[in-house]
């Protein structure tokens, strides 16, 4: 099934059943006024919710046009965001950005962090920024949202955990970045608000594109309207969402609602870096990649952060071409 947040007069939404096209919705506040709601309760409400899904398919459900501007993020604010890094190729590079060396550890265990949840954007609000000089860049994830995860569970039991699934614009204010983490405390400043895809997604609809942890699917990625990045989030994918789910679950339990993401979707290619798509490649999921390929090659990054008026679009299709979540499609603007 699929599940959106559509705007109202409250902070959280009201809850929806998404038809599987995106075209139409249907309101089940009888079963839960909102997403947070429903998880809370996922065991007895998670069947009531699929029964509505199957009616809007066969047409015995009462509707209403679904527009993904009228959408929030599925959890316009959730109790945790955790944002890990799986895809240990982005982060090599982003590091060497920096002039940071890369410890092998990094292969053997996640990075995560904990980010800002109280305040999530909408699939199409902007990206509101006081200074270009920032570094604005966008990151494009894959993020799950779990129930109740025990301490100290295996990957195997967190990944049954997985209650849907979702894209995530994960903003990073680059220049920032290396400021902040030479203190030894962590991100901060340089990480604002997140969005959200319009649409979140039961693992079950994924089909044969799901394996328990991981997506196999490209992920789109345009830039002003061109072709940024088409990295296949199944690949080069060094930990799974179980492993994500239960390295934040070491010391503590996981309440539901929790969102994990995976870090920047990125592929190598034969064992290198990337390339552009019109050279060939698939892409980046960030600017800050491409910029330390330029560097790389060139000796210098050509490629700038996002600017006001900069639009970034992220979405999923499946087989046949039709969007999955929806898409994010944010513009920058001067806050």
């Amino acid at each position: 099934m699929k599940l959106a947040s559509l705007k109202n007069d409250t902070r959280d939404g009201q809850l929806v059943v998404v038809s599987k096209d995106l075209t139409r919705c249907s309101q089940v506040g009888h079963i839960a006024t909102t997403l947070q709601q429903a998880l809370d309760n996922w065991q007895v409400l998670a069947p009531r919710l699929e029964d509505v899904a199957q009616s809007l398919e066969t047409g015995a459900q009462p509707t209403q046009r679904f527009r993904e501007h009228d959408a929030l993020s599925p959890l316009p604010r959730a109790y945790q965001w955790a944002d890990g890094s799986a895809y240990v190729n982005h982060v090599e590079l982003v590091r060497k950005a920096r002039g940071a060396e890369m410890p092998a550890s990094f292969w053997e265990e996640p990075l995560m962090y904990q980010g800002g949840s109280d305040t999530f954007l909408g699939p199409r609000e902007p990206i509101r920024v006081t200074d270009e000089a920032y570094g604005i860049d966008m990151e494009g994830e894959v993020a799950v949202i779990v129930g109740d995860v025990p301490m100290g569970c295996d990957a195997k039991t967190a990944s049954a955990a997985i209650r849907l699934v979702m894209l995530v614009n994960d903003v990073s204010l680059r220049a920032l970045i290396p400021a902040e983490l030479g203190k030894g405390f962590g991100f901060f400043q340089s990480k604002p608000s997140s969005a959200f895809s319009p649409v979140a997604v039961s693992p079950d609809e994924l089909g044969d594109a799901w394996d328990g942890g991981r997506l196999h699917l490209p992920l789109c990625v345009d830039l002003n309207g061109e072709n940024f990045g088409r990295a296949n989030a199944g690949v080069d994918m060094t930990f799974d969402f179980g492993q994500l789910i239960a390295h934040a679950a070491k010391t503590r339990p996981l309440g539901a609602g929790t969102i994990i993401g995976s870090g920047t979707v990125s592929n190598k290619l034969d064992g290198g870096p990337g390339k552009p798509v019109e050279l060939g490649g698939v892409g980046y999921s960030c600017i800050a990649e491409i910029r330390m390929i330029e560097t790389i090659e060139d000796g210098a990054p050509a490629t700038p952060f996002m600017l006001f008026g900069d639009t970034v679009r992220i979405e999923m299709k499946d087989g046949e071409g039709h969007s999955i979540f929806g898409a994010i499609e944010q513009t920058v603007e001067k806050s």
